[in-house]
């Protein structure tokens, strides 16, 4: 297939890879994205191993915490301008309030129910709309639960661009449990443990690994040995436990929590507009478009 120049600069945004790198490997893979992703880290090439995702879409994360209950969720809008916007904090306390109360399945349940004011939770995000002048959406939510010996770590990065939700069981020190938070919206880990990460993400990692030292000339007979130590470093990426904990570097994370008496029994963290990709315009050609009209 045809690699176009867009398809190249995603890749470079994904991976940190220079532009003629970028565009063999997709020439290789045959335009495969995550093909070439993995081509260019056999080849030592590609900086990440986790795919970063443009973030483009604005809004905010909110967490709200009551008793043994709580709820995340994020809701996005058009510009960084009206996610700082009074009405707009209100609405997304006011859904915050309807999901940890009713806790519906989905967000399309959510949308469908009525709040305390009459109106639906769509209709509510309707008249918002009407009022601020931008497209609105409750995009996902989450809702935790825990028990009188654990405890909530919630936690809001600039202003909600990062929202951390933590439940730590065995102990009810939610400073401690708002530390991880805070780790977890640094780092970003993907997992609790070791024991989350699937088999078949091991292996995928472990051939790219040894596909990657033998690229690089090592020994067979080294190899496996290398590429052990290389997955120990990968799960220390992708798992918070085995991460250093940001606030003691010192100290993994499962160190800090286990000097509490505690475990993290689950997180959940959202940052705006993940996985969203916004609509690039071309300012130059708006305008000649519009020109054009006259």
């Amino acid at each position: 297939m045809a690699i176009t120049a867009q398809m190249v600069k995603e890749l470079r945004e994904k991976t940190g890879a220079g532009m003629m790198d970028c565009k063999k490997a997709l020439q290789e893979t045959d335009g495969d994205m995550d093909k070439a992703i993995d081509f260019l880290r056999e080849k030592g090439i590609a900086k990440a191993a986790k795919k970063a995702d443009r973030i483009a879409a604005e809004g905010t994360t909110y967490i709200l915490t009551e008793g043994n209950e709580a709820v995340i969720l994020e809701v996005n809008s058009e510009t960084d301008f009206v996610a700082k916007n009074e009405g707009f904090q209100v609405l997304v306390k006011e859904i915050a309030g309807h999901l940890l109360k009713n806790k519906p399945a989905s967000v399309e349940e959510a949308n469908a129910q009525t709040m305390e004011n009459g109106e639906t939770v769509e209709g509510r995000i309707h008249s918002a709309m009407a009022k601020i002048g931008e497209k609105l959406s409750l995009r996902r939510f989450e809702v935790k639960t825990k028990t009188d010996s654990d405890a909530f770590g919630a936690y809001l990065h600039m202003g909600g661009r990062i929202g951390v939700l933590t439940v730590l069981e065995g102990t009810t020190d939610e400073a401690a449990a708002k530390d991880v938070s805070m780790h977890i919206a640094a780092l970003n880990p993907k997992y609790v443990s070791r024991d989350e990460v699937s088999q078949e993400e091991v292996e995928h990692e472990r051939e790219i690994l040894t596909q990657q030292a033998l690229n690089e000339g090592k020994p067979e007979k080294i190899v496996a040995k290398m590429v052990e130590g290389r997955l120990s470093k990968y799960f220390e990426d992708v798992c918070v436990l085995d991460q250093a904990f940001v606030k003691n570097p010192d100290q993994k994370v499962r160190q800090f929590v286990e000097s509490k008496g505690a475990t993290v029994r689950e997180f959940t963290r959202y940052e705006v507009g993940e996985g969203i990709e916004k609509r690039e315009d071309n300012f130059a050609e708006e305008v000649m478009n519009q020109v054009n009209k006259k």
